[in-house]
């Protein structure tokens, strides 16, 4: 038995070690201030470089030991500290989400719409693997969006998720016993199936955020009605198809996404393209997928959380499904 402790400690040991930069606080939880990091260049003007991973959320996350900002949050964080520095001439976001929560994409779409309508500074989307439904969304205020070559994006719809367990229930002999005020009290509830007044409801609801979506699409990217009826069959489009129906501006590489940048916000080559971490990374560039939470306590060595997706609740999502099998 105490050789079986003796491991376990050794173990989370090697982990702290491993995982945690030397600077570290286990009882505070307050974070270290974000910093401004160079990735390449020397000039005075600045591109920000904000990688965009993951779902999009509002909510936290929370791991084994300590729990992070949500993507949200983060992101917010660093637009709001770019808003201070007038070196700062274009943000570039690098995206890598299937989508996310409705009301968490459209507050990035807020606040990127603000931040560019405050500063006049440009906004350019680098696309990675992924950029669908709500990551696309939050793309719109973009002055140029990139795809790369082996992009995935589209899925412009809304999906909802509502679990039932009501056959379940039945099968092993447990009810629910609900009292309620107002005939549609309980719409949606995982213990029973939903009336055809209730599917009518909540097609509607589905409907409205569809088609939010769809104009605020035509708002921004200026698209033929046929390309129009063909992205709003919420499929997913690789990069070339995506270009052709105009729903991005070029296909290149994260460099060329810099170089366009710099180019349509007017500044010089030399040009810095500079991060906000919380700690340092030697050697780093933009193909780091650390975020600004970077430099926090992660305690797992070894991840044993489920994949992010599985995790969803219920509610309306403008959310690709094909990522949960990807994510």
């Amino acid at each position: 038995m105490k050789k079986i402790y003796f491991v376990t400690a050794l173990i989370l040991i090697l982990a702290i070690t491993a995982c945690v930069p030397s600077k570290l606080n286990l009882f505070s939880d307050v974070p270290d201030p974000l910093k401004e990091y160079t990735l390449e260049g020397t000039g005075k003007d600045k591109i920000l470089l904000i990688a965009v991973n993951g779902l999009i959320s509002d909510s936290a996350k929370s791991g084994l030991i300590t729990s992070s900002p949500s993507l949200v949050e983060q992101i917010v964080t660093q637009i709001r500290k770019a808003q201070n520095d007038k070196q700062i001439k274009a943000v570039l976001f690098k995206i890598n989400s299937p989508g996310g929560t409705i009301t968490a994409s459209d507050l990035l779409y807020h606040e990127i719409l603000l931040y560019k309508e405050k500063t006049g500074a440009k906004i350019v989307v680098s696309m990675m693997d992924l950029a669908t439904s709500g990551a696309y969304y939050m793309s719109l205020p973009a002055d140029l969006i990139m795809a790369h070559p082996t992009t995935i994006t589209g899925s412009v719809g809304v999906i909802t998720l509502q679990p039932k367990v009501a056959g379940l229930m039945e099968k092993i002999g447990l009810g629910v016993d609900v009292k309620k005020y107002g005939k549609y009290k309980d719409m949606g509830s995982p213990f029973r199936e939903s009336s055809a007044d209730e599917q009518k409801y909540l097609q509607k609801t589905v409907n409205d955020f569809g088609e939010r979506f769809i104009s605020l699409v035509k708002k921004h990217r200026k698209l033929t009605a046929p390309a129009v009826a063909e992205i709003s069959t919420a499929r997913m489009f690789l990069a070339d198809e995506a270009l052709q129906l105009g729903l991005i501006d070029k296909i290149g590489y994260i460099s060329d996404a810099t170089r366009e940048a710099k180019k349509i916000a007017g500044i010089p080559d030399d040009s810095r393209l500079v991060v906000y971490r919380r700690a340092e990374f030697p050697e780093d560039n933009y193909y780091n997928t650390a975020n600004a939470t970077a430099g926090a306590l992660n305690i797992l060595a070894i991840n044993i959380d489920l994949p992010e997706i599985l995790g969803l609740k219920a509610g309306f999502y403008y959310l690709w499904p094909g990522a949960m099998a990807t994510q």
